[in-house]
């Protein structure tokens, strides 16, 4: 199989409306943290039937967005999909040339945020139950900055760059076999302007 993208930015409206369906999201995103699984073990993760998780993942594999992967157990009946890159880039920029693609682009965007305050209010409930470790490490904040476009988009290069490094940083110590007491995190920002 050919090498994984980084991250492949998604520009047609097809593909961004077939990766912002609720449960497509879900399943992308259970099956980029197991790296590789079968409709079955993503139907157990995210309570629906096996028939419909199925369609879901030809959906998302038509589009380019997962792919077949090697076989994990001698089971031939069992079909493996894996992500068909590390992540996926979406900028409004690729977006603003249509009034339809503009309305889905800022449909898919609401979706993922709802999807990311629904992964932090989870960890909100089950906050308790980590370690106190790990609790001092989580943070959540805000600033108000005073900025230009330019600097915003610096801020924004930079932020990004260094998510890149902890994520290369996690993903070598994994590949040494180092990988320790790592746990999943996320990381979610934004930066915006808005008027007072």
């Amino acid at each position: 199989m050919p090498e994984k993208e980084r991250d492949r930015r998604i520009t047609d409206l097809g593909t961004l409306k077939a990766l912002a369906h609720p449960l497509r999201m879900r399943l992308y995103r259970a099956l980029t943290l197991a790296r590789t699984a079968t409709a079955s073990q993503l139907a157990d993760q995210v309570d629906e039937a096996v028939s419909l998780v199925s369609y879901h993942l030809r959906k998302l594999a038509e589009h380019g967005l997962i792919e077949e992967a090697a076989r994990q157990s001698g089971d031939g009946r069992e079909r493996w999909w894996q992500p068909a890159s590390d992540g996926v880039r979406i900028h409004d920029e690729d977006f603003r040339d249509a009034p339809e693609k503009a309305a889905a682009h800022t449909a898919a965007s609401r979706l993922f945020f709802a999807q990311r305050t629904e992964m932090y209010q989870r960890y909100l409930d089950e906050r308790a139950h980590w370690g106190e470790e790990w609790k001092a490490a989580a943070q959540s904040s805000e600033a108000v900055l005073r900025l230009t476009a330019a600097e915003l988009a610096e801020l924004t290069r930079e932020m990004l760059a260094l998510v890149q490094h902890y994520d290369e940083l996690g993903r070598a110590a994994e590949a040494a076999g180092r990988a320790g007491a790592r746990e999943n995190v996320a990381v979610h920002t934004y930066a915006f302007p808005f008027h007072g």
